[in-house]
């Protein structure tokens, strides 16, 4: 029997979800989900798979290991570190030939010598700011960069990307300018005679509210998972969330007037109530933020959270709900209440509700018993996409053995 606590990832609503982003940016552009933290806690394996059926033609990480554990299972197309590595880490990119992200070039040379010494060709695509103020080349020191890494034999020049922090805000004209002196900068490489066959600078905030910035790839996220950036991002298309959090009632009790309920006894009732105790904390995920203003939806009713939330549970109060008892199912957050009011109250962001979602809360796929034995990877435009480098044996990566789920 499956935990009483556990999120429901529904996989057609990320299909959908994938599929309205192919619609928006066209057949000739590649469509690059971003799958890194477990796909914002959804499930790397099951959320790339399913976008790979829906339109996707590659796929980006944070880390070498989250590359790794895909190319395991059997995925072949092309996936791209987004994050740094060290210059030791440079056999993990090379081993599961997965594309890497570059600004230096101590990173540059390490990745050459790695690659040389299994005999392979490495794509790297280049990190430019623009204004994010994180990683990346000043774009006055891109050309020469350029130049030093088309020096490397093993390297393959097959991307060049920036960073958007601010599309997502109600102020434009910031992001507006990025666009304006990223196509300048591209405008200056091509003019020196570098060709690089990928540029991208959207993420899900470019895709739905910048077309200009969609290039020849785009960098969807938060939007896969039918969660909007911000609420300042246009609502053109609909998106369906993908993840309902569940627990059932463990335990209900009768309390009497003036009965301290949880740690510090924030809480102390003021009337005779029915309060339920649910198996699940902030040991899963469930922030202690909440306490004392989150609610439940139990029997399609509104309870309130009482008392702080402990590692492992939290209790709501139930009265006035007819007829509950230990068993009856209880959603923290989905359609009602939705990641976006948790975030709210917690003055967050929704993508923080989802990823925080922990490890020992089981994943439950719908539908039910979807298979991705066999996957047929459509790519919109011919079989540019179908490794992407001159890595010809990601299908044949050594001790990899393929799963299937």
């Amino acid at each position: 029997m499956e935990r009483a606590t556990r999120a429901i990832i529904d996989l057609n609503a990320i299909g959908s979800n994938v599929a309205a982003v192919r619609n928006i940016i066209g057949s000739r552009r590649d469509l690059m989900a971003i799958v890194k933290a477990d796909a914002y806690g959804h499930g790397a394996l099951e959320v790339s798979r399913t976008a790979l059926n829906n339109g996707a033609t590659c796929l980006g990480v944070a880390l070498p290991e989250e590359g790794e554990t895909l190319r395991i299972h059997g995925i072949h197309v092309p996936i791209l570190v987004l994050g740094l590595i060290h210059p030791g880490e440079a056999f993990k990119v090379v081993r599961a030939c997965l594309e890497q992200t570059l600004c230096t070039l101590e990173m540059a040379e390490a990745l050459d010598q790695a690659a040389r010494a299994s005999s392979k060709t490495i794509d790297v695509h280049i990190k430019v700011d623009t204004g994010m103020g994180r990683i990346g080349i000043n774009p006055h020191d891109v050309l020469d960069f350029l130049h030093r890494i088309n020096r490397f034999k093993n390297l393959r020049l097959k991307g060049i990307f920036s960073h958007l922090p601010c599309a997502d805000e109600q102020d434009k004209s910031f992001t507006r300018g990025q666009i304006r002196l990223f196509r300048d900068l591209l405008r200056e490489i091509e003019t020196s005679g570098i060709r690089i066959p990928q540029k991208h600078l959207a993420n899900s905030a470019g895709v739905l509210n910048f077309p200009k910035s969609h290039f020849d790839l785009v960098r969807p996220g938060i939007m896969l998972y039918g969660l909007r950036p911000s609420p300042h991002v246009a609502h053109s298309m609909m998106l369906k969330p993908a993840m309902t959090l569940k627990t059932k009632i463990a335990y209900v009790k009768q309390v009497t007037p003036g009965t301290p309920i949880s740690y510090g006894h924030t809480f102390c009732s003021d009337r005779q109530m029915v309060v339920a105790t649910l198996p699940i904390g902030y040991g899963d995920g469930y922030f202690r933020g909440l306490s004392n203003r989150g609610y439940a939806i139990i029997r399609n009713t509104h309870a309130p959270l009482v008392g702080r939330v402990c590692m492992d549970m939290c209790m709501f109060d139930v009265t006035g709900i007819q007829g509950v008892q230990p068993g009856d199912d209880a959603v923290l957050f989905g359609e009602k209440p939705t990641a976006d009011e948790l975030a709210v109250q917690l003055d967050t962001i929704n993508y923080e509700i989802v990823c925080a979602i922990g490890k020992r809360v089981p994943r439950i796929y719908k539908p039910a018993g979807t298979s991705f034995t066999s996957l047929h990877f459509n790519l919109p435009h011919g079989d540019k996409l179908t490794h992407g480098s001159k890595c010809k044996d990601v299908k044949d990566v050594p001790s990899y053995e393929e799963k299937t789920s």
